[in-house]
């Protein structure tokens, strides 16, 4: 699936577009740690891996900002432990 990732820093959100709906994932940077905090996807578009390509173009992006998380989301957390080659970006402090 082929989604654009916006980084919406006014609203302090990750959000991609699908089928004319807005997924978004609340963030919180302190101290250079991008802090994961919620994800949010429409009931229109559950349910069809779209929170998973999410999460993946986030990481995605962190990695190319040279940025390390922490997550307070349990789906973003649930995805981490499905796929632990991501464990590099995960901020140790």
């Amino acid at each position: 699936m082929d989604v654009k990732l916006t980084d919406n820093t006014a609203k302090s959100r990750f959000e991609i577009e699908v089928e004319g709906a807005t997924a978004f994932i609340d963030y919180r940077i302190r101290d250079g740690i991008v802090y994961l905090i919620h994800t949010e996807t429409p009931e229109e578009l559950r349910g069809k891996g779209i929170g998973s390509v999410f999460v993946k173009k986030v990481f995605e992006f962190l990695e190319t900002e040279g940025l390390q998380f922490k997550s307070l989301c349990p789906f973003v957390s649930h995805y981490l432990q499905k796929h632990p080659e991501w464990d590099f970006l995960v901020a140790s402090k």
